[in-house]
């Protein structure tokens, strides 16, 4: 298959590097990235030092840093177009790739932030806006890029309401490190892949509260929860939420100390302001962005979203992490609701 990622980020890098190792398959990969200097880099070093150091790049993976402009010449003749920037770049992609004849997939996980088209839309949605004739898909599910670049054992989803979408992503990446499941419930994957890195920063606040495992077995379960009302009303399966993309995500997320969204909440609750635990990154951690168009569409949904709230109020500096939590654990008693 020939398979162009778009986005030279570490998860981009990792399923490009993951795909094109593969002798058995006889992948065409193509890496791009708009930055032309980080490149050149990749080229002269086989690495990606900036976002995956320490992975050295197979002699097959073709990179590109063609003007975004002339995209539709790089993903000519392409069997599956994978968009791997941040939520905040897809709309922006999506329109170079109007006209695009491939499959078109995307890794970014969130809502989009408010602005003059509307708020907190899925990726979706924002591809019915700008491109609505392409076929599109999504593939999420628990990972972490420095593992599947590694070629530890990972296991993904495949979203599209087209059969056809579905098994090029299938096609595209079911190696024997990496399993990927098939699923039409578009919505409710990317509403999982959105919501658990809001939890996440959570969750890492407690633990960097030190509150205990009881506190966080609560916080994931009841924030699987939350998740699930929120999917529910945006039209997703329930199912979804039990699987790779809801539960599995989210357990991952939350607990794993490579998640970018759960080292944000720990550095808060270490008493690191939000500018300072997002600059230690140095990458995007999408919860930070995303939580405040959670609760958007939470509320026009009429969904009660108490923990993600309660990040909303950290972030924006209305609450210390103890009065977060204070504020959760003062809430009513009341009966245990998995579902709205």
């Amino acid at each position: 298959m020939k398979i162009i990622v778009l986005g030279a980020g570490a998860w981009g890098t990792a399923l490009a590097v993951n795909a094109s190792g593969q002798p058995a398959c006889a992948h065409h990969v193509t890496l791009w990235a708009r930055n032309a200097t980080l490149v050149q880099h990749m080229h002269t070093q086989r690495q990606n030092t900036r976002y995956l150091a320490g992975v050295v790049l197979p002699a097959l993976l073709h990179l590109s840093h063609q003007p975004l402009e002339q995209l539709s010449a790089l993903t000519d003749g392409a069997d599956l177009v994978v968009v791997a920037t941040p939520m905040a770049a897809l709309r922006e992609m999506l329109t170079a790739l109007v006209s695009c004849r491939a499959p078109v997939v995307w890794l970014c996980k969130g809502f989009e932030a408010a602005h003059a088209h509307g708020f907190g839309l899925l990726a979706h949605e924002v591809q019915a806006q700008v491109a609505p004739e392409l076929r599109v898909g999504a593939l999420s599910g628990p990972s972490f890029a420095q593992e599947v670049a590694q070629g530890l054992p990972t296991a993904l989803v495949a979203a599209s309401a087209h059969d056809s979408v579905r098994q090029a992503m299938v096609a595209a990446f079911h190696n024997p490190t990496l399993r990927v499941y098939a699923n039409d419930d578009l919505v409710g994957v990317e509403v999982g892949g959105a919501v658990k890195n809001v939890l996440a920063i959570a969750t890492g606040l407690c633990d960097g509260l030190h509150l205990g495992l009881n506190a966080r077995a609560a916080l994931i379960t009841r924030g699987l929860a939350e998740m699930t009302r929120l999917g529910l009303a945006l039209g997703a399966q329930a199912t979804t939420f039990m699987g790779l993309s809801g539960l599995g995500d989210l357990v991952l997320t939350a607990t794993g100390d490579l998640s970018r969204n759960r080292q944000v909440g720990l550095a808060l609750a270490q008493g690191h302001t939000l500018a300072q635990a997002t600059a230690q990154l140095g990458h995007v951690a999408e919860g930070v962005y995303s939580a405040r168009t959670v609760v958007q569409r939470a509320t026009a949904a009429g969904v009660d979203m108490p923990i993600a709230q309660a990040v909303v109020a950290l972030l924006d500096n209305q609450l210390s992490p103890a009065q977060a939590v204070a504020k959760l654990m003062g809430r009513e008693p009341a009966q245990e609701q998995n579902t709205p």
